[in-house]
């Protein structure tokens, strides 16, 4: 198995901390302006990892059944990322998104490169696109179609808040490294 690298974002002072419960809020109030454009998505699309649990949550609360993910890697530290936003395998199933509606979501727009290389990809493949994401920074290359609230911070997430779990006595990768 190999353990993705988890940032440790306990130093920082100046962040942003979204709690489980204002999770929940958070989805119902971005389903809500879902549907009070009149979008209405048939497939949504997950950018993993940070997508997937609000992707999860707003596809319950659109009541959209069609979900699939995608497999973005970019971020690999606090503030620190790969040159690129690089797509991941097991790769999107591309040729049922053609001529459909589909609703991108994502945990943040920070900079906007994974978010622009993915409904990149989408449009290219025939789809419509529209993209939701929690938070929006003011560096974000895209404008998101659906933001739930605009920050410069790092934020920190209900799911990434604690490092991932270990079997007992044994070192974390990054403690193997030291």
């Amino acid at each position: 198995m190999t353990t993705a690298y988890h940032a440790d974002s306990s130093e920082l002072t100046d962040k942003e901390v979204l709690t489980w419960e204002t999770f929940g809020s958070a989805c119902r109030e971005l389903a809500t302006a879902v549907v009070d454009s009149g979008f209405e998505p048939e497939i949504l699309i997950a950018v993993a990892r940070g997508g997937l649990l609000p992707g999860g949550a707003l596809s319950y609360a659109l009541g959209v059944k069609l979900t699939d993910a995608i497999n973005v890697e970019f971020y690999t530290d606090v503030h620190e990322t790969l040159p690129d936003p690089v797509l991941l395998a097991p790769l999107l199933d591309t040729d049922s998104i053609k001529d459909r509606r589909l609703l991108v979501v994502d945990d943040v727009a920070d900079s906007g490169r994974t978010l622009a290389l993915v409904l990149e990809l989408l449009r290219e493949h025939g789809a419509e696109c529209r993209s939701a994401v929690l938070y929006c920074k003011s560096a974000s290359e895209v404008a998101p179609d659906f933001v739930w609230r605009k920050t410069d911070q790092w934020i920190v997430f209900p799911w990434s808040a604690e490092p991932p779990v270990t079997a007992s006595g044994r070192l974390t990768p990054a403690e193997q490294q030291a």
